[in-house]
């Protein structure tokens, strides 16, 4: 049993809960127990959608600073490598997941949120990449994931600055999918991919790993990584399915196995 990572699945939506208070700072062992985590959701058939939350008062308000305060360069070599890789994990998610943000995600917290598809904030959460204020950079992937979602000049303003963004201009500048009241964000978080969750789940897979992977290459490779993956969905009992229902029933109304 992890100490500050649970996976609660109710249905099939799983939460990645983060629970080591007051912070849920991400120190090592959380690290760790996030990449478990991340494990287990891809690993799991069963579910279909995930949420990550930090609870009611914080996602995460970034990296444990007592923990590298002194370290040297060989060390955080070793150990932002490790860090990336727990995050990345997140993001290799083959399935829809979105993060519930509420009161502060700050620097790895906020690069946290970037792994997921989907961002709902509180009215009264912030979001930063303060890192530039301890004298170093965002390293686990503020300085990738961000441009990427907002463009670059809005995301140098935000690492530069090391500023904190609230949630309005979090949904203005895409940042934030939706805003709601704090008291709701789970909520709010949940029904969003809960919608995904009855689709087909390995269509709904090649769908992300087709837009996440041609963003990194040219148009000529991301159209025969998207060709691929088509042709590669032919081969599943979904695809005969929702044809099916679909000559049969209309648009919209087949039950989908997940194979």
């Amino acid at each position: 049993m992890a100490e500050f990572v649970q996976v609660e699945t109710d249905g099939a939506v799983a939460t990645i809960r983060l629970n080591r208070p007051p912070m849920n700072a991400l120190n090592t062992q959380v690290q760790e127990e996030i990449a478990a985590a991340a494990a287990q959701v891809t690993g799991e058939d069963a579910v279909r959608a995930a949420v990550i939350y930090g609870g009611g008062k914080v996602f995460a308000a970034g990296a444990d600073i007592k923990e590298m305060a002194e370290a040297g360069y060989g060390r955080m070599a070793a150990d932002s490598r490790r860090l990336q890789a727990a995050f990345t994990a997140v993001a290799k998610i083959g399935k829809p997941v979105v993060a519930a943000i509420t009161g502060y995600a700050l620097g790895g917290g906020l690069e946290l949120a970037l792994c997921a598809d989907f961002r709902v904030m509180g009215e009264n959460a912030r979001v930063g990449q303060p890192e530039i204020l301890l004298g170093i950079i965002p390293g686990a992937g503020g300085t990738q994931r961000l441009p990427r979602l907002i463009g670059p000049a809005r995301a140098k303003d935000i690492v530069f600055t090391g500023r904190f963004v609230g949630a309005e201009e979090a949904l203005a500048i895409g940042l934030a999918d939706k805003v709601v009241p704090d008291a709701e964000v789970y909520d709010a978080a949940r029904a969003l991919v809960a919608r995904y969750a009855a689709g087909p789940a390995l269509a709904l897979r090649a769908a992300k790993q087709a837009i996440d992977d041609g963003l990194d290459v040219d148009l000529p490779t991301g159209l025969e990584i998207e060709r691929l993956h088509f042709a590669g969905l032919f081969a599943t009992e979904d695809q005969r399915t929702g044809m099916r229902s679909f000559m049969e029933n209309g648009p919209g109304k087949a039950t989908f196995a997940g194979r």
